[in-house]
């Protein structure tokens, strides 16, 4: 809840660039999807959102452009086609998929994840 408050907070006044830091950790997976419909809809409406995350799928998800840190400085810079662009080609294997736990509980209650 107080993530959801805190992220409330940040959208008073309309302005036109917002920190997030952090805002998905301790949120139920139900949450955290509905944190990230508000700050794709925040950037789609043009206001600039500064986010940090450790969790790199929600960098994916959401980021146009991904700054990696590490030792306390940025070593990389780009967005994510530009970052996969640093990697040679995957060799392609089938594997066949099974569905985590958190697709299963939101398939559950309803909730699928929007991408």
């Amino acid at each position: 809840m107080k993530r959801r408050i805190d992220i409330a907070m940040s959208l008073v006044g309309n302005p036109k660039i917002i920190f997030l830091d952090e805002p998905t950790t301790g949120l139920d997976p139900e949450a955290r999807l509905e944190v990230w419909k508000i700050v794709k809809e925040l950037s789609y409406a043009g206001t600039t959102v500064f986010l940090t995350t450790q969790y790199l799928e929600e960098a994916e998800q959401l980021a146009d452009k991904i700054a990696i840190l590490h030792g306390g400085k940025i070593i990389a810079l780009d967005t994510l086609e530009g970052l996969k662009k640093l990697f040679p080609p995957a060799k392609v294997e089938y594997v066949e998929k099974q569905p985590t736990l958190e697709e299963i509980f939101l398939t559950i209650i309803g909730k699928k994840e929007e991408k």
